[in-house]
């Protein structure tokens, strides 16, 4: 015989529960799905970039760089693309809010592609192999992390504060070893930088869980997933470069 202690919850509070968690389901997936493409996309730019930016022997050993790649890896080229980058994702944060979802992804996967481009120079320094194995290190550690901010019961948002003031604290002592060229002090950054993004994967994915809501439509919905997955693409190459820079074999 049943006990009807365990069955006293209103059938549409029931109901309603369950369908806010297919609902949530549904959403994070979609995230996921966003950050998956904009890093496959990214991968795909990078690698086809590398090849046309190189010139290669028979036996397949880097040569010099082609006329494109030499305005791609310096120059002014470089300073473009990279003030694109900066200035789009802005555009994006900022004007999110106005925009259809679809142009927000589409914008998105721009940026995916422009960084791909920038960081195509990772294939000059460091071997196919080692750039593999992190990139998979990275992944499986950015899993967990996510993992753990998605399933946590534990509020994460006070250590917000903290990994913003690091992350600040990081792209500032990245500007000024541009003039001062310390790799002592790069190897600092790196060690930092993957304990803030570490964190902050945690940390993002939790916020991103807390954004849904069943009440919000379809377009709603659709700029809070460009948002999140934006926001877990940054953590996860952030994350990846720094973990190159530590323990990647350079060529």
């Amino acid at each position: 015989m049943s006990d009807s202690r365990w069955n006293t919850a209103p059938r549409g509070y029931v109901g309603q529960t369950a369908a806010v968690d297919a609902g949530l389901r549904a959403y994070m997936i979609r995230v996921y799905n966003y950050m998956a493409a904009a890093v496959a996309l990214t991968g795909v730019v990078a690698y086809a970039t590398f090849n046309a930016a190189v010139s290669t022997d028979a036996a397949g050993k880097i040569i010099g760089l082609t006329a494109f790649g030499q305005s791609i890896f310096s120059g002014p080229a470089l300073i473009v693309l990279l003030l694109a980058t900066l200035g789009l994702v802005f555009f994006i944060s900022f004007r999110i809010q106005s925009m259809q979802y679809t142009t927000a992804l589409g914008l998105f996967m721009l940026y995916a592609a422009l960084i791909g481009v920038t960081t195509s120079s990772i294939f000059l320094v460091y071997t196919g192999a080692s750039i593999t194995r992190v990139f998979f290190v990275s992944a499986a550690s950015f899993g967990a992390l996510s993992l753990y901010g998605y399933t946590t019961q534990r509020d994460l948002s006070p250590m917000g504060s903290f990994l913003m003031m690091g992350l600040f604290g990081i792209i500032i002592a990245s500007l000024v070893n541009i003039f001062l060229h310390s790799s002592g002090l790069q190897w600092v950054i790196s060690v930092i930088g993957v304990g803030i993004f570490a964190g902050l994967t945690a940390y993002d994915t939790q916020r991103i869980k807390e954004m849904y809501s069943s009440m919000d439509d379809d377009g709603t919905l659709g700029r809070k997933a460009v948002m999140g997955a934006l926001s877990l693409y940054l953590d996860f190459i952030n994350l990846f470069m720094m973990l190159l820079r530590l323990v990647g074999d350079r060529r």
